[in-house]
């Protein structure tokens, strides 16, 4: 009879697994992907790097589950905020602030999800959030379209747009930080999202 792990087994492997992967988002965050080495994530976890196998057959798989957390946590606030209360363009622009300023409150992280160096693994699972993304913009300019806020347009074009240009703009602040000028960056930011929109000036 094939041996089967008791439920307080299952739990402490569960409890380990979620602590390897905590440890190894801070630090990407800390270093990049490059750093993020499975020496490096044992140490954070103080625990051996062979155990880190136990979790994930590979150090892709491990970066793989880390980019996915963190980004599907980024998908999630944005929907969260782009589905909200309000008319549209005001929803468009709280989205557009609320992705920067939360990228901007953790730029480490932030980093390492838009635009540093990773294995291909990583860079998959990076288009395919952009996917995500760019679908919450979609939506919400239809529905700018649809109550006449915002002027006719392909909403798939005008989202692709948004979300390239978001992530571009925030590149060089993430990698090169000047505090100071946060607010300014956001105002701008927000500006740019809504003339790409086609939102009136306010």
């Amino acid at each position: 009879m094939p041996y089967r792990k008791t439920p307080a087994e299952i739990s402490r492997l569960e409890a380990a697994r979620e602590r390897l992967v905590s440890c190894a988002t801070s630090v990407v965050a800390e270093v990049g992907w490059s750093q993020a080495t499975v020496t490096a994530v044992a140490d954070a976890a103080g625990i051996a790097a062979g155990s880190v196998y136990q979790h994930f057959p590979s150090k892709a798989a491990l970066a793989v589950e880390v980019f996915r957390r963190a980004a599907g946590r980024e998908v999630e606030v944005l929907g969260e905020v782009l589905h909200g209360p309000g008319c549209p363009v005001d929803r468009l622009r709280r989205g557009a602030e609320v992705f920067a300023r939360r990228a901007l409150e953790n730029r480490g992280l932030a980093y390492a999800l838009l635009a540093a160096p990773a294995e291909p693994a990583v860079g998959a699972e990076r288009l395919e959030f952009r996917r995500h993304y760019r679908a919450l913009f979609a939506e919400v300019v239809r529905e700018g379209m649809a109550v006449g806020r915002l002027p006719q347009q392909n909403a798939e074009i005008t989202a692709a747009a948004l979300t390239g240009a978001i992530g571009e703009v925030l590149v060089d602040p993430l990698a090169d930080p000047d505090e100071s000028a946060t607010e300014e960056l956001l105002t701008d930011l927000t500006a740019t999202a809504l003339r790409c929109a086609g939102a009136p000036d306010s």
